[in-house]
């Protein structure tokens, strides 16, 4: 089940280990789409601490927050953009995504096919999504004094096979989270340290999981036009051509 938003709020805003989590996940997602210059970005779950540079340059930015988790207002101080949404009908237009990313909105629902087929609806040609979910390897799934020791921690290969039975196709596999999920001040304060290393590690050994997936898209398997031409109308048939003479 979903966390409450309040929660969450607490966790990455007024902890200094959700801050420290805030920012090594937010690196990596800025590593792998640095901007979003006029190109709709959406955040689904509680994805609101990765959504906030590209409030810049986006043409629009949307933070949808499932229904049982519950909604804030976002961002502090600026005009609104979250929202609340039914985990299998969310109030957008099919095909207006460019970026998506879902944080805290698949390992906790009690309906990932909705959340996943919706997913797959909102996103464009061409758009891309990052999912996020706690490793179940990791250290941080086995810990419940974050968000990401709820719901259903996720293999890598596990994640990957989910996606690809929505439509989705793996583009690019991503990790975060190396350092203990612990508020000491040692590894709050070498965290820097933790992640640097961490991704030089050959397997994913970190906290979370980020999946970057397009939109599978299948060639049309019905004859179309050829089969027009192949089998033309017969409704001119008897009336000569131009230039014969008739009988």
């Amino acid at each position: 089940m979903h966390l409450d938003v309040l929660d969450l709020r607490s966790f990455y805003y007024r902890t200094g280990l959700g801050r420290v989590a805030q920012k090594a996940v937010r690196d990596q997602v800025l590593a792998l789409w640095p901007r979003a210059a006029n190109q709709t970005v959406v955040g689904y779950g509680f994805a609101v601490p990765l959504l906030r540079p590209y409030l810049a340059d986006a043409r629009r930015v949307v933070a949808l927050m499932p229904a049982p988790q519950g909604v804030m207002p976002w961002p502090a101080g600026q005009p609104n953009v979250s929202a609340l949404a039914a985990e299998g009908n969310w109030p957008l237009q099919t095909g207006m995504v460019d970026r998506l990313i879902l944080m805290h909105g698949l390992e906790t629902s009690d309906n990932q096919s909705a959340v996943l087929e919706e997913a797959a609806r909102v996103l464009g040609p061409g758009g891309r999504a990052l999912v996020i979910v706690p490793n179940r390897a990791g250290l941080w799934a086995r810990r419940d004094v974050t968000p990401f020791g709820y719901g259903r921690p996720y293999s890598a290969s596990q994640l990957e096979a989910q996606l690809r039975r929505h439509g989705f196709q793996a583009e690019r596999h991503l990790s975060a989270l190396y350092m203990p999920p612990s508020q000491k001040r040692f590894w709050l304060r070498t965290a820097p340290f933790w992640e640097r290393t961490g991704r030089q590690i050959p397997w994913r050994a970190g906290g979370v999981l980020m999946l970057e997936v397009s939109k599978q898209a299948f060639a049309p398997t019905r004859p179309g036009l050829g089969a027009v031409v192949r089998r033309p109308l017969k409704a001119l048939e008897g009336i000569p051509s131009p230039g014969v003479k008739p009988i």
